[in-house]
């Protein structure tokens, strides 16, 4: 389904659906656009820059608070991820850019009940080594691999691919692939840190 064109915001970030993300607003152009979106109640999409290129799928984000307003017009806001899409065409007549995109949802069909409890007893082992704070996660949630990963500092190649992947599955399946990678390197990393931050005295 085609949309109007959509106010774009190019950010070092990744991001989910229904996952928050804080943004300070202070470039012109950006001061522009989200009052625009806070005016007419709009969405802007958030898509990945990277080498002066922009991402081909991106996600919409609702703003869901501004928790802060500057004397100079800056602002600090919250927005929440809530639709992916696919950047069609990159149009420039604004200060901020903007882009026809192309909205899409996954293809039906849940993951099997084996791979989510493994992706929930990974994720739940890497909050613990990394002392993350988050609530316990829904299994039945049908995007349960974005609240997973949205919850964790990961590697942003690899969360790009998570977002332009239409099957819960497949991304269940890439969610358990990618942990059981990190895992033994992370434990590694937090058993020599524990050990540097011991009593200072030789054994």
């Amino acid at each position: 389904m085609e949309s109007p064109l959509l106010p774009l915001f190019p950010l070092d970030v990744v991001l989910f659906p229904d996952t928050p993300l804080p943004l300070h607003i202070f470039e012109p152009r950006y001061k522009e656009m989200i009052g625009e979106c806070l005016e007419q109640k709009l969405m802007f999409g958030v898509v990945r820059a990277k080498e002066n290129a922009l991402a081909e799928i991106g996600c919409t984000a609702e703003i869901v608070a501004v928790t802060k307003k500057y004397d100079d017009g800056r602002l600090d806001i919250v927005a929440e991820g809530r639709r992916r899409f696919q950047v069609r065409n990159v149009n420039h007549e604004r200060s901020f850019l903007q882009g026809e995109v192309v909205f899409f949802e996954d293809e039906p069909g849940p993951p099997k009940s084996d791979d989510v409890q493994r992706a929930v007893n990974l994720h739940g082992q890497i909050m613990q080594l990394l002392a993350g704070e988050a609530g316990p996660p829904d299994p039945e949630d049908p995007q349960l691999s974005f609240h997973l990963a949205g919850t964790l500092p990961l590697d942003l190649d690899f969360k790009q691919t998570l977002l332009g992947l239409r099957s819960e599955s497949e991304r269940v399946i890439g969610l358990i692939e990618y942990y059981e990678a990190i895992l033994p390197n992370l434990r590694r990393a937090v058993k020599a840190r524990d050990k540097a931050g011991g009593n200072g005295h030789a054994g």
